[in-house]
């Protein structure tokens, strides 16, 4: 029971409340020299060895095991003694017997240094942190790259520091992590396992020089997915510069006679000083300052602990853009349909009105909030830090998800608004139709006409959408396979929302020895 199929004689067995000892003595057959795998013929000493073993009915259990040293007879070898190790339960220089190293290694994986070390000492093993942790081994990483490789990066500190994840997208298995994603890392990889014939990426352009320089025979396809963000993020940003159109058509379809002013003039719209307003202009500064004294993106994101994305997007958008973006992430609330009426009442009574009045009048048209959200409403009328509601204006968030849906699953009664944004204004029907087509080549695999849908995009499209058109030309091989061929990062994405959920069972502090033994055990 306690040594199965283990080459050992059971010579007594001693025990107190606690503890549990064994002696026994190993009994094998004459073992082989490690230095030149010669067979021993002569027994040189005995000694003793103590080792700690699994737990048994609740007590710790020691194993006192007696050993032979040996004769290496071979003149050409090095050795002249050396120990047996008893197949199943010794290795050199380790004082825990091989059942419990096993033990000790599962505790490491599934939880760490410092829980694993809690649990030890419930289940009546001796395993500090640092032992724990010691015990980690990753799994043999296949010597050859799989036929289709996914890549892609994830966060081990969001905005901060990031790694590589590499994934057989035809199995669906993560073959490796790497602890950063530079291109000098996955061009190293890419050197040691060769063997890819199709690269599964996203638009990171780190990515794109590795696989040209240490797979330049692997064909390259961009992810599906990450194209249509790019474009809806055109799109988005076409919607924005063209806010005015929209406005300009509300104003004129609710009869506005701009040459009779209201009774009073609110005071100039002004954004109100919340958190996220206050941080992005903060941010558009310090990115704009790096930018002047000649920054890269790379050193700004890692001096201001921001993803390169973002960075590039602080550095090429506007800040009244910014602005207006940060503003509308902002929820809408029980008022926002009582607003127009709010404002109305306001400008009537030349600001005289109180709060309460005002809240028993919406309350009777079906207003289920708190008087105190109606008074704060009119406190940012009397400051300006409202804004006065005029016409019920969808904001680019809402066109671009409109824009970006398949046209035949658009309600009828969203379809009728997104027509009515389409002939307020020329230059966002245009992206609409552009983003449409585009959508349509991805979506049936049609990439022999990407080349013509970039002409056209850049020849008559807003400027987002012709900037996105360029920045297509710039990988036309990869977008192109993307758009033809079946194989995508999808897998990959569902990795790395796998790697998110290791990260949080393990609170976000796994050292990456940790955490890669982790993510390829549980792939």
């Amino acid at each position: 029971m306690l040594f199965p199929d283990v080459d050992v004689r059971l010579e007594g067995v001693e025990f107190t409340a606690d503890v549990l000892v064994v002696v026994a003595a190993a009994c094998g057959p004459p073992p082989r020299c490690p230095g030149c795998n010669a067979r021993a013929r002569r027994v040189h000493s005995c000694y003793e060895r103590c080792l700690a073993e699994r737990p048994l009915t609740g007590r710790k259990l020691l194993v006192r095991l007696r050993v032979r040293r040996f004769f290496c007879d071979r003149a050409a070898c090095r050795r002249r003694t050396f120990v047996e190790q008893v197949s199943g339960l010794s290795e050199r220089y380790r004082r825990s017997s091989l059942g419990l190293k096993t033990w000790l290694r599962r505790v490491a994986v599934e939880l760490g240094g410092r829980a694993g070390e809690r649990l030890c000492r419930r289940l009546h093993l001796v395993a500090g942190r640092t032992r724990l942790l010691g015990l980690l081994e990753p799994p043999m990483v296949p010597e050859r790259s799989p036929r289709v490789l996914g890549v892609d990066e994830f966060a081990f500190r969001k905005g901060r520091t990031y790694g590589t994840i590499l994934v057989d997208v035809e199995a669906g298995q993560v073959v490796d992590v790497l602890p950063d994603r530079t291109s000098e890392a996955l061009a190293t990889w890419l050197r040691h396992h060769p063997g890819a014939e199709i690269i599964c990426r996203d638009r990171a352009s780190a990515y794109t020089r590795a696989i040209k320089e240490a797979a330049p025979d692997a064909m390259e396809v961009a992810d599906r997915w990450h194209l249509l963000q790019n474009l809806a993020a055109a799109v988005e940003k076409t919607c924005h510069q063209h806010r005015a159109c929209l406005r300009k058509r509300a104003d004129e379809e609710t009869g506005r006679i701009p040459e009779a002013p209201p009774l009073m003039q609110l005071p100039v719209h002004e954004l109100p000083r919340t958190q996220i307003i206050e941080r992005t202009r903060y941010r558009h500064a310090d990115v704009q300052k790096l930018v002047a004294a000649s920054w890269t993106i790379s050193a700004i994101a890692r001096r201001l602990h921001l993803d390169r994305k973002t960075v590039r997007r602080f550095r090429d958008t506007d800040l009244d853009q910014l602005l207006a973006s940060a503003n509308e992430r902002r929820p809408a609330g029980v008022l926002e349909p009582f607003k127009p009426y709010l404002n109305a009442r306001f400008t009537e009574s030349l600001g005289q009105v109180s709060g309460s009045r005002l809240f028993l009048e919406i309350r009777e048209r079906g207003y289920r909030g708190s008087r105190q959200v109606v008074r704060k409403h009119l406190a940012a009328l009397r400051v300006g830090n409202a804004e006065p509601v005029s016409a019920d204006i969808p904001s680019p968030r809402k066109i671009t998800g409109w824009i970006m849906r398949p046209q035949d699953t658009l309600p009828p009664e969203l379809d009728r608004r997104l027509l009515e944004v389409r002939i307020a204004c020329p230059d966002i029907a245009r992206a609409c139709d552009l983003a449409r087509a585009f959508a349509e080549l991805l979506r049936h695999r049609r990439g022999f006409l990407l080349t013509e849908w970039i002409r056209q995009a850049e020849r008559d499209a807003p400027k987002p959408i012709s900037g996105f058109a360029g920045f297509l030309r710039q990988d036309l091989d990869a977008v192109t396979a993307g758009l033809t061929l079946s194989w995508s990062s999808g897998v990959v994405e569902g990795r790395v929302n796998r790697v998110k959920t290791i990260k949080r069972a393990m609170y976000g502090r796994a050292s990456f020895t940790l955490l890669r033994t982790r993510i390829l055990t549980r792939s």
